[in-house]
């Protein structure tokens, strides 16, 4: 710490710096709309909210599909009534054909990159082989009118244009039929967000069925069609409608889907009909099937079909699941505008994990997003278990995670790892259905909105599950990594272009959402402008603007600055303690200043010349006669010129001028640099000489001037001792090393290992802990 007396009571102290001559000024917080956001309209408003003119598509399916359990395939046909809510005439449709991905001549597949093939796991051998042999994608049988009479279409990789007779007028509607036919994918081989499981013990499948039908492409105001091909990491963008689905199976299947059954005689037994009424009221999850009934069903085999029928209203897709191996419980939960039956079906393996928490999971995420955002809007919402490690459907979620099985005595184990990815996954995909399956924003173009957001969310809802959960994302700590990494790109990048996906689509935006509810909004705010904007594009196709001004609108806080740099630049947070100087008023008084003068010089060291010379004989000390007043008296000394001189000032000042003088205030001017580039509030933890802590927090505006270097000063009567940047860590500051005042070591640890040996032993089979061990014994 610098110390310095100012030389008058009238010194004006700078508290921000100015820009270096020549360097061009960068505001960081110049609005949006003058480089980034579209112009408002009568569809989407400078609010953020639809607009007078708002309008989007409808598509309506009637669907038949017929799942073959022998071939693992599925043959169907549906007919879309296609409604034209937009004011433009359309000469043609656009049709989504997902299965296509998984053809060999997609763009995904020809654009895969390889890797190291110097070694090859059995698995990725497998996959590699199949992929290259696999029957997949559509083979269309009928494309026709309501008539009957065929359409022109032409097939483009995942997209198919349908060439319509006769122009769609704005307000009109149009019928059309498709059928077709398809290999469903084993997913733990070919991936995917859908597949078959193989159960080889008992020659069973458990079928998780998605993207399986030809859906219709968005059309809507922004982007017009939305027929970008679907590479892989992209999602969907649908339009609402409403779906009747007829499913056909084994009869010894039990069928999980989007919507509420509408034959439940035709293929539940009694007694599961009057389980399921049971859980509705029920305090735990009800047994609609025990395991023991899914073992049996396991054992049997039948050629017999049975027909189940779904209703679903207002929906933007459709999926569903069959099995003769599940188990199937339920609990309704109903409150305010939530009624609900939640459900989840999964095979014995996942025991006893899936009974004890993915039902109650389920219920704890529409609680949770519920309160944070809108009601769930939907009568029912489904947990299954099999390949996919997790996926979100509208009302039905895959969901991957199983106990561990010991293979030499059989029993079933789960760690914590597995315990905590369960109901995180569950709450995340359960979620989805909130975002982006309601608030249905456009997935193949910004894949933030959809799982930034619903990350930002599920990070939300495990607070709530229980005291310290132990959540993967959220915090702001863990994002530093990422965000003082080379292979930053901004979070508004598409889809298909990211990096690393999860810590920018997932990670980063949903650190940066946290960050804003807590540190920059506080959550009042925050929350009531977050609830504003899923209220506003509930059932609508919200974009990016929209959620950066209905935040802005419903706040009436200020946040260009922030969503520049948090989502379109890869600036980071690393913000420094450069320097502190020390002011106190210079009194005028010279029996007080010139004694403080002495006091200060002699702080600083002496030079080694001088230290040397100590001692050393000189002229002056061997003839004393050479020594005058001036040797007598040093430029310490009180003169009667400088009395005179104080007597004078003080006469010519007021009682108020004079009291100033007098006072002994400590003006502290602390220097920061902004390293990282990315403008936040300065946080700090000031610590006192009398023990005593004070904690600042300055807003982001303070860089408004000078982006780079800023200085702010803080009075006190107190002496500081020590002051901490971002003493919380609440705004993911990259190098804390720079964040103390008197500068901190920062340390760490040195992990020795033997050559030949990394990361010493495998931790995927010591994850389990040993309260757990034996789940028989703790039931």
């Amino acid at each position: 710490m610098k110390l310095k007396q100012a030389f008058a009571v009238t010194a004006t102290l700078l508290t921000v710096s100015t820009v270096a001559y020549g360097q061009a000024f960068d505001d960081k917080f110049r609005q949006l709309s003058d480089d980034k956001l579209r112009t408002p309209n009568v569809y989407r408003t400078a609010s953020g909210a639809p607009g007078h003119q708002y309008w989007q598509q409808k598509a309506d399916y009637n669907i038949k599909v017929k799942l073959d359990d022998e071939n693992q395939s599925l043959s169907a046909s549906e007919t879309i009534t296609y409604h034209n809510n937009s004011p433009d005439t359309l000469r043609y449709v656009w049709v989504q054909l997902d299965q296509n991905r998984f053809r060999q001549d997609s763009i995904g597949n020809k654009t895969r990159t390889t890797s190291d093939l110097d070694k090859v796991s059995f698995k990725g051998m497998e996959s590699m082989k199949t992929a290259s042999e696999f029957p997949a994608g559509y083979k269309i049988t009928d494309v026709s009118d309501a008539n009957g009479n065929d359409y022109h279409y032409v097939i483009n990789g995942t997209m198919m244009r349908i060439d319509l007779k006769e122009p769609l007028q704005s307000g009109e509607q149009t019928k059309f039929n498709i059928s077709w036919q398809y290999n469903i994918v084993e997913q733990k081989v070919l991936g995917g967000r859908g597949g078959y499981e193989y159960f080889e013990e008992d020659d069973n499948y458990l079928y998780e069925v998605s993207q399986w039908f030809p859906r219709m492409a968005a059309y809507y105001d922004v982007y017009g069609w939305q027929n970008k091909q679907f590479v892989g990491s992209g999602e969907f963008t649908l339009e609402f409608g409403d779906y009747t689905v007829a499913i056909t199976v084994p009869a010894d299947h039990i069928v999980a889907a989007t919507g509420v059954l509408q034959n439940p005689e035709d293929v539940l037994t009694r007694t599961q009909r009057a389980r399921l009424a049971e859980a509705r009221t029920a305090d735990k999850p009800v047994k609609i099937v025990t395991e023991e009934e899914a073992i049996e069903n396991e054992k049997e085999g039948t050629d017999d079909t049975k027909t189940w029928v779904f209703k679903a209203d207002n929906v933007r897709d459709f999926a569903w699941a069959s099995s003769r191996r599940f188990i199937w419980d339920a609990k309704g939960y109903k409150n305010g505008g939530v009624d609900v039956l939640a459900m989840s079906f999964y095979p014995k393996e996942g025991n006893p994990l899936w009974e004890r928490y993915s039902t109650e999971a389920v219920i704890h995420t529409i609680k949770s997003y519920s309160y944070y955002s809108i009601d769930y809007p939907y009568p029912v919402a489904i947990s299954v278990n099999g390949p996919v490690g997790g996926m979100e459907y509208p009302m039905i979620t895959f969901n991957g995670p199983r106990p561990y099985v010991d293979e030499d005595t059989g029993k079933k184990y789960y760690s914590k790892r597995t315990k905590y990815g369960l109901i995180s996954v569950i709450i995340h995909e359960i979620g989805h259905i909130f975002f982006p399956m309601t608030v249905n924003s456009d997935e193949r173009q910004w894949t933030w909105m959809d799982e930034g957001i619903n990350t930002f969310l599920q990070f939300l809802a495990e607070q709530r599950w229980e005291e310290n959960y132990p959540s993967d994302r959220g915090h702001a700590r863990d994002i530093v990594r990422y965000m003082a990494s080379q292979n930053q790109m901004p979070i508004m990048t598409n889809s298909e272009s990211i990096l690393q996906f999860g810590n920018n689509a997932y990670g980063k935006p949903a650190t940066a959402l946290n960050v804003l509810r807590e540190t920059i909004m506080g959550r009042e705010l925050f929350d009531f402008a977050f609830r504003e904007y899923a209220r506003r594009w509930k059932f609508k196709r919200p974009t990016p603007d929209d959620l950066f001004r209905t935040m802005e609108d419903a706040s009436g806080v200020d946040l260009d600055w922030f969503w520049r740099g948090w989502f379109y630049t890869t600036d980071h947070v690393d913000i420094a303690i450069d320097d502190i100087h020390l002011y106190n008023v210079n009194t005028q008084d010279p029996e007080v200043e010139k004694a403080w003068k002495r006091e200060q010089d002699q702080r600083e060291p002496i030079t080694i010349t001088a230290h040397r010379n100590q001692g050393m004989p000189t002229t002056v000390g061997q003839q004393p006669e050479l020594r005058d007043f001036y040797n007598e008296h040093d430029e310490y000394t009180v003169t009667n010129a400088d009395r005179n001189e104080y007597n004078k000032l003080l006469a010519d000042l007021t009682d108020e001028q004079k009291a100033m003088l007098k006072d002994d205030t400590n003006f502290y001017v602390v220097d920061f640099s902004n390293k990282g580039g990315l403008v936040m509030p300065i946080l700090l933890d000031i610590k006192y000489a009398d023990g005593s802590k004070e904690h600042m927090r300055i807003p982001a505006e303070i860089w408004r001037r000078s982006p780079d270097h800023v200085s702010k000063m803080i009075m006190t009567d107190k002496e500081i001792k020590e002051i901490i940047v971002d003493p919380n860590w609440e705004t993911a500051d990259t190098d804390l090393s720079n964040n103390y005042w008197p500068q901190r070591v920062i340390p760490s640890r040195i992990e020795l290992y033997k050559r030949g040996v990394w990361g010493g032993k495998n931790s995927m089979m010591e994850d389990y802990d040993e309260e757990l061990k034996s789940i028989e014994d703790e039931d």
